[in-house]
């Protein structure tokens, strides 16, 4: 089964799991970072929005914003475009997305990238429809601690818990069952990954964010003290800081290689 297809078949599951306010993590961290790091953009894409409750989220937090919500899944949007509000969205892929160049003065990508085939196609492509000065606001899992073959370790015998950390450095896909009978496929990436194809197309760094675990997240852990200390989410803010031309490059345009591959598509606002 494609990606597209397996979220068409999660969407009720996704839905019913983590919108609403049913799953804590988003409405306490999740949804709130995004609103604060995009804070002041006017025209912002949600990159991987889902059933659109990040979307929706933007477009209540600032009156008089446009935000485009996409997404492959034709279940999520359907679900998004139930679900009302001022949000528009558009069915389709992150490495090749159906704007202009420079249509949007903000991206969010907020745990969807992890589910991306081509990420070095997603990275420029947000590179490509981001504004001189935008801001790309990337949520993902925590990579070094919330990778495959982490997680606590309650050690009866050396009557001791601990927090084991898998291979970070092994870029690895497989499914992963997050809740009983439910398995989405994840790829593993190092922080690398992401900074560093960012940086190449002007993408700099400029905040990371590492939230500490709300306590009702960890009912039932062996250690919550232990727990409360590990991040579970990382957010990196980029803004997009093209480098000065050279003497005697071309004025008026991206260098090659910048995200500028493929020439404009479709401009804001058209779908």
């Amino acid at each position: 089964m494609s990606e597209r297809h397996a979220w068409d078949a999660l969407a009720p599951w996704w839905k019913e799991t983590f919108t609403g306010g049913a799953d804590p993590e988003y409405a306490l961290e999740i949804v709130p970072i995004a609103a604060e790091t995009l804070a002041g953009c006017r025209r912002v894409l949600d990159l991987g929005c889902g059933e659109g409750q990040v979307a929706r989220a933007l477009a209540a937090a600032e009156q008089g914003r446009q935000i485009v919500g996409l997404d492959p899944s034709a279940g999520q949007l359907e679900n998004a475009r139930a679900a009302g509000g001022p949000p528009r969205y558009v069915q389709g892929a992150g490495e090749a997305l159906p704007f202009a160049r420079g249509a949007f003065d903000g991206v969010v990508c907020c745990l969807a990238i992890e589910h991306a085939d081509d990420v070095d196609a997603v990275l420029a492509e947000v590179a490509r429809v981001l504004e001189v000065g935008g801001r790309f606001v990337l949520l993902i899992n925590h990579p070094l601690f919330q990778g495959p073959g982490s997680g606590i370790v309650d050690d009866r015998i050396l009557d001791e818990t601990y927090w084991r950390v898998g291979p970070y450095l092994t870029e690895q896909r497989g499914p992963e069952e997050v809740d009983p009978g439910v398995e989405v496929v994840f790829a593993h990436r190092p922080l690398s990954r992401y900074l560093n194809p960012l940086a190449a197309l002007d993408l700099l760094l400029v905040e990371m964010r590492e939230p500490p675990p709300r306590r009702e997240l960890l009912a039932g852990s062996p250690d919550p003290d232990l727990e409360a200390a590990i991040p579970r989410l990382c957010a990196l803010v980029f803004e997009h800081r093209p480098a000065p031309s050279p003497r005697g490059a071309r004025i008026g345009g991206a260098r090659p290689g910048r995200g500028d591959e493929g020439g404009d598509r479709r401009s804001w606002p058209s779908t």
